[in-house]
């Protein structure tokens, strides 16, 4: 609807590439915005930020290819504050450092839309941080210049190559076309053939690529590992730290892609440990998690406590929908009496104690069966010959195997609905992906990934060199069942100990991201 009022125009810097590296000014202004207009060079997990009622507007520019121009952005900004409360103008790095920002201000500033700059990290900086390369040193560089390798052509005054070639430090924005000519121009006007070179394609990202050389060597180098943009070209001595302090593309995972398939309520904690490993993480979601079609069952249950001897959640899912609807009835913890409470994982344990429950039995392992005998014995124990009552909030699609045990042992159980799993055909072509591993927290999510993917599909994958990790024995069962072979196990029921078996098993494989150096 449009207002009467121009809105507020943001120009925001979104960082080089790691949506971490987003200021918190950003943040706060995009997930308030209800327009936003982004780049190319933008990271997709920025623009889920944005509130989902927002409008969304490409405007991406890539080198050499026909794309929106910047008269056109700029029209369409001054558009858009007019119908419009606060439009986020999304760029990559920072808008005032060869972002272009400057022109859309001004363009704004004549038409007298109101603006706010939110400055960003910028690549020249963050880029070759991320490569263990400081663009300053006491020992190496007292000065330092940030170029662009693409001026306007026709503008009056050009790069200064002889006064450049003087500074200790150069920084190079869009120079891969013009990599060679750069480094004759330099050595032309008497920077030392020999100078430390390195090129760093998709900075920041776990795609992160780095080639180095010499002003002699590198035109070549960076041409034959197929590097190009987006890049950032640092000439110096400091190129010569990196071997010493190196830390972000050396990780166990660095160069690794690895599919998360947990719902994506459930995906980030798994995809935040995964990422900080070094790995590129791709969010699968088979499933997600819903209420289920009534209450009935699971209200009747929790109504009828006394005589309860155990209350078990076997997943942070079940512990959350079940105290979600006591507190929509007006309910609390006091509704489980004396019944004891079993958590299956730290995760559910965690999500029990966030609403003020300690859980008297966390198991070391679950298993259907395992689990099963831990809360007989504990029973056993504390109540002998006292028949075993367990109350089960669980999934719609819940593995019988624990249900199953403790009939067989002798005890009743009542299984009722918490939450239903439904399923979803994600928006992703994993056929253009190289998934190096697949990862399963659920025998569930199994069989949903298998169903929504396809036999041929699969094999392909798995074909491919994908690897197949599960976090328990259950999880593992049925990824055997659908054919998949299991290349790890996590020793404990834990997302860290899922991500440890993967470090275990595919950090000491040969990585397929090479590098070619001085």
């Amino acid at each position: 609807m449009a207002t009467t009022q121009l809105g507020l125009v943001f120009l925001v810097g979104a960082g080089p590439g790691d949506p971490g590296l987003m200021t918190v000014r950003g943040r706060e202004v995009l997930e308030d915005c209800d327009c936003v207009v982004y780049d190319y060079l933008v990271n997709p997990e920025l623009l889920a930020l944005a509130p989902e009622h927002a409008d969304r507007h490409f405007v991406g520019k890539r080198g050499h290819e026909t794309s929106v121009t910047q008269e056109e952005i700029n029209r369409l900004l001054i558009e858009l504050a007019r119908s419009h409360r606060r439009v986020v103008r999304l760029k990559g790095g920072d808008p005032f450092l060869f972002g272009r920002g400057g022109e859309e201000a001004m363009a704004l500033a004549a038409h007298h839309v109101p603006f706010e700059i939110v400055p960003g990290v910028t690549s020249g900086i963050a880029v070759p941080a991320y490569a263990g390369i400081p663009v300053t040193h006491r020992a190496a560089s007292s000065a330092v210049a940030f170029c662009t390798g693409h001026e306007r052509p026709g503008k009056d005054a050009q790069l200064d190559w002889a006064a450049l070639a003087r500074i200790e430090t150069l920084v190079l924005y869009m120079g891969m076309h013009k990599l060679a000519e750069i480094c004759a121009a330099l050595v032309a006007n008497g920077k030392p053939v020999e100078t430390p070179v390195a090129v760093i394609q998709w900075g920041t990202l776990p795609q992160q690529r780095v080639v180095e050389g010499t002003l002699a060597s590198i035109a070549a180098r960076a041409q034959a590992a197929g590097m190009g943009a987006p890049a950032i070209t640092v000439i110096g001595d400091v190129v010569r730290q990196r071997e010493a302090i190196r830390w972000f593309d050396n990780r166990p995972l660095s160069g690794r892609t690895v599919l998360v398939t947990r719902s994506r309520e459930q995906a980030g904690s798994l995809s935040r440990r995964l990422r900080e490993t070094g790995a590129r993480v791709v969010e699968y979601a088979v499933n997600r998690q819903e209420a289920p079609t009534d209450w009935l069952a699971l209200d009747a249950a929790c109504d009828r406590l006394v005589g309860v001897d155990w209350v078990v959640f076997t997943s942070a899912n079940a512990a959350r929908f079940t105290l979600n609807r006591l507190r929509e009835r007006g309910r609390d913890a006091r509704a489980f009496n004396a019944a004891r409470i079993a958590a299956v994982g730290p995760a559910t344990d965690d999500t029990l104690r966030a609403r003020g429950l300690n859980a008297d039995l966390v198991p070391a392992t679950f298993s259907g069966e395992a689990l099963a005998a831990e809360l007989i014995k504990a029973h056993r124990e504390r109540s002998p010959g006292k028949p075993l009552r367990v109350l089960l909030p669980q999934a719609d699609n819940a593995n019988p195997r624990l249900k199953e045990h403790l009939v067989q042992a002798g005890a009743e159980v009542i299984a009722v609905i918490a939450y239903r799993n439904v399923a979803q055909q994600p928006p992703i072509d994993l056929a253009k992906e190289r998934i190096d591993a697949l990862t399963f927290a659920s025998s569930a999510t199994v069989e949903r990934f298998v169903a929504a993917l396809g036999q041929p599909a699969l094999d392909a994958l798995i074909g491919a060199g994908a690897r197949c990790y599960a976090i328990g024995p259950d999880t593992a069962e049925a990824l055997r069942r659908s054919g998949l072979p299991v290349a790890a196990v996590a020793d404990q029921s834990t997302l860290a100990a899922l991500v440890d078996q993967v470090i275990s098993d595919l950090g000491e494989k040969a990585k397929p991201v090479g590098e070619a150096s001085a």
